[in-house]
């Protein structure tokens, strides 16, 4: 399921947003809003009893956890941990290692969720002492393209984070989740995708209008001869491009269309289309059963143990090992 609407063409009128007063500065955002794809599979029901740990790996699309009940952390490979309780919202990067951790705290109880009703895996862990408290967490893969280009929360690089609280204006949505979760009925799966892809599309503009460095891509949007760039990479990540060819493209000189995409998106293109390309490797070896050296043909590798070497940097583990751990749970 996916959510389109569009009021304006690809960067119309892109020369009036960017002379835009700084106070209306967050409407030249709008026309990205208006070509937002927006989908989301809810995949798993997690259950933490007791003080314990659940470990969720490193998925080849970003997820999103909802936590419905408890308090605890999402640890994070090599990064602080985050804390969350009862309405955290946390969006994970794509390909980044991450556990979920109870604290066995009491808290007050939730509805009985049913989510064999739904079709949802069920993710439990349990101390060797169970205590009484326990955390429960909605988690589902999420996918945000923009008309024609998929994927683009590709280019989230650190989590996202929002607190829905009863003053919060996503808080009334969650209650009709914990409903749809608690007693579903006729097309209760198919609620739980649109209250998710609500819930995405606030937590995108908060964080915009609070400049949190994660979404440094959709300042990269509103430039279109960044934005032409990202298009290329996206398309097609495992063609041989350079800063040079990138720039060529767009028709700028190789140092102005560095700096511009630097200060756009707060890293180099290179940077950036490695992070793509091993995203890619990661769905290919999900998903399909061709060869590794044919998945690292298909995203731009001439060598395999270059290919090999690169994945293992971003995923600590080599291709056929991360894809036997997928094909195990």
């Amino acid at each position: 399921m996916s959510l389109f609407v569009q009021f304006l063409t690809p960067w119309e009128n892109s020369r009036a947003f960017s002379s835009i007063a700084p106070h209306c500065q967050a409407m030249r955002y709008e026309h990205i809003f208006d070509e937002l794809e927006i989908a989301s599979n809810p995949f798993a029901l997690c259950e933490l009893r007791g003080s314990c740990d659940l470990g969720l790996g490193r998925d080849a699309a970003p997820t999103l956890h909802y936590i419905l009940s408890g308090e605890g952390e999402i640890t994070l490979n090599g990064q602080a941990s985050l804390r969350v309780s009862t309405g955290s919202l946390v969006l994970i990067p794509a390909l980044q290692s991450h556990a979920l951790h109870s604290y066995g705290t009491v808290n007050e109880p939730i509805p009985d969720c049913k989510p064999a009703a739904l079709n949802l895996a069920r993710l439990m862990a349990t101390s060797a002492t169970p205590q009484d408290g326990q955390l429960i967490a909605l988690c589902a893969h999420i996918s945000v393209g923009l008309r024609g280009i998929s994927d683009v929360i590709d280019l989230v690089r650190a989590p996202l984070v929002e607190t829905v609280t009863a003053s919060n204006r996503m808080h009334p949505a969650m209650q009709a989740l914990l409903h749809e979760i608690s007693s579903p009925g006729l097309g209760s799966r198919a609620m739980i995708r649109v209250i998710l892809m609500q819930c995405m599309i606030e937590m995108l503009r908060k964080c915009l209008a609070a400049n949190d460095t994660a979404l440094h891509w959709m300042a990269a949007l509103a430039d279109p001869s960044v934005w032409n760039a990202l298009r290329q990479m996206l398309d097609a990540p495992g063609e041989p491009h350079t800063v040079e060819s990138l720039a060529t493209s767009v028709r700028m000189s190789r140092s102005a269309f560095a700096q511009r995409f630097s200060a756009a998106y707060g890293s180099g293109p290179m940077e950036l289309l490695r992070d793509l390309r091993m995203r890619r490797a990661a769905m290919l070896l999900s998903k399909s059963d061709l060869p590794v050296k044919r998945i690292a043909e298909l995203v731009g590798f001439s060598s395999r143990s270059a290919f090999t070497r690169t994945f293992e940097a971003k995923t600590g583990q080599s291709p056929r090992a991360y894809r036997a751990a997928l094909r195990n749970n």
